[in-house]
């Protein structure tokens, strides 16, 4: 097969005109609410950027797991990779992809940790497997072997009750405050849609870009 030769001609959609919503984190949960509806099945996966301290980017599939007014949430281990890039460099980039509705979402901004109750809240939500994994893994780091992994698992899963796996101070949540963000709709031909928005002071402008 030759790479080359694969070629898609989106049609699914296209963005209209020069009129765009003015708050683009608004028009983003259309977005996403649309790319659920059509069976994108992992429509809040996103590609999280991140930037090491020799300038070297990082890029990992993570999941999205709220929106508000501040910002874009994940959780993870603080101690993993992205943990320590970002503690290092807190601009980091979400890319969003949805090849059902032909869609792309870039988002760039400031990262800083969710605080310590809304760490709790969600990580007490989580199945007990997800809440163990959370606490024995060393994410990101050599481990002698898978074995000795399950065999620590099993032994909390045996000798702890449910409301016994506390939550480690090294897992929890970021958010990532956005000041740029582009929507992305595929076109045929290739005349793709670029639609991007920068944050100025208070108010996004927003602009029509070459595809």
């Amino acid at each position: 097969m030759d790479l080359r030769d694969i070629r898609k001609d989106y049609q699914h959609s296209a963005i209209h005109g020069e009129e765009f919503p003015v708050e683009p984190v608004n028009w983003f949960r259309e977005w996403l609410n649309e790319a659920m509806e059509s069976g994108e099945p992992e429509a809040t996966a996103m590609v999280l950027s991140t930037v090491s301290s020799e300038w070297r980017p990082s890029a990992r599939v993570v999941l999205l797991k709220s929106i508000d007014d501040h910002g874009f949430v994940f959780f993870t281990n603080y101690l993993s990779r992205k943990g320590v890039q970002l503690s290092g460099n807190h601009f980091a980039a979400l890319t969003f992809f949805w090849p059902l509705t032909e869609r792309q979402v870039r988002i760039e901004g400031f990262v800083s940790k969710t605080d310590e109750d809304e760490s709790d809240t969600y990580f007490y939500s989580r199945p007990l497997e997800s809440r163990i994994n959370a606490v024995i893994s060393p994410q990101s780091t050599p481990i002698l072997s898978r074995t000795r992994l399950e065999e620590k698992r099993e032994k909390l899963l045996f000798n702890e009750g449910d409301e016994n796996i506390a939550r480690p101070v090294h897992w929890g949540g970021y958010r990532l405050k956005p000041d740029r963000m582009e929507f992305w709709q595929g076109r045929p031909g290739r005349l793709h849609d670029r639609i991007q928005y920068l944050l100025e002071g208070d108010l996004w402008s927003v602009n029509r870009l070459a595809p």
